[in-house]
């Protein structure tokens, strides 16, 4: 179970980091009553379990805010460790002249579209179920001595789908601008008669040029010239010919003639030739 609970965990935190662009250190905005949880049940140091929680290379920054450290504070006794906790925290600010409730105080913070990329701590079923409808904002929660992200709700993914296909669509505003566009370079093209023609440019050239394509004459691949060297065998030395084979080697055709030399004996060794006989 842990094993699986770890791959929903990372697949989230995947989802918000391509889909909305969340990136590291990752900020973590703790309300009251997610201190007060972790407190209770010793999930310290905080940073290291949310590290662990986020799947997270380095320490994510844990933030909150003076209304909710004014929020714990109203608690009283029973939550003055939480209190204490909440102080050694870093402080956003919410801009609020007067102190406002923790849910509202987070919800200025976020936004429409959460600008900062903070993932929200909070054990308030309530402000749960709000962030859910505000696109890009995970939400973290805990049961006992576990610490959950929740999945993306269904308005979080229709909103990414959404947001991919604009951006890989053209507007109607945008068509219409290019056949515009077009439509001008040819009447100038006609006008100009056959000085024109040359420059006529078709729409396919000016609906690239207009979305900053470069044509391809530009982008030329560097084409391999020849094999790869280390993939091709190493070529054989050549046999060197032998004393004998030089030997009878031809020198224009004609078989070289070795020379036999006859040796002359002298007088004194035909005597003793003669005498040995």
């Amino acid at each position: 179970m842990r094993v699986k609970k770890r791959s929903k965990n990372r697949k989230a935190v995947k989802f918000y980091s391509t889909c909305f662009g969340f990136r590291e250190p990752y900020k973590v905005l703790i309300d009251g009553t997610f201190v007060h949880h972790l407190i209770t049940q010793r999930l310290l140091p905080a940073d290291e379990a949310l590290r662990d929680l986020l799947s997270a290379s380095r320490t994510p920054a844990l933030f909150t805010s003076k209304c909710i450290v004014a929020e714990l504070r109203r608690l009283g006794k029973s939550h003055a460790e939480s209190f204490d906790s909440a102080q050694l925290l870093a402080t956003t600010k919410c801009e609020h002249d007067k102190v406002v409730s923790a849910v509202n105080c987070v919800l200025s913070l976020i936004g429409d579209k959460n600008p900062e990329h903070f993932f929200v701590a909070t054990q308030d079923a309530d402000l749960r179920e709000k962030l859910r409808e505000i696109p890009g904002v995970p939400v973290i929660y805990g049961l006992k001595n576990s610490l959950f992200i929740e999945q993306p709700s269904v308005q979080q993914r229709k909103f990414a789908q959404l947001d991919e296909e604009k951006r890989l669509n053209m507007d109607i505003s945008e068509y219409k601008k290019l056949m515009k566009a077009a439509s001008e370079g040819k009447t100038t093209a006609s006008e100009n008669g056959s000085d024109g023609e040359q420059h006529e440019r078709p729409i396919s050239s000016l609906v690239k040029n207009a979305l900053g394509v470069a044509d391809k004459s530009k982008f030329k691949r560097n084409r391999a010239k020849g094999p790869n060297p280390l993939s091709c065998k190493k070529k054989k030395p050549k046999p060197q010919p032998s004393a004998i084979q030089n030997q009878g080697a031809t020198v224009d055709g004609e078989a070289k003639r070795k020379r036999v030399r006859k040796r002359k004996r002298s007088q004194k060794d035909n005597k003793q030739a003669e005498t040995t006989s």
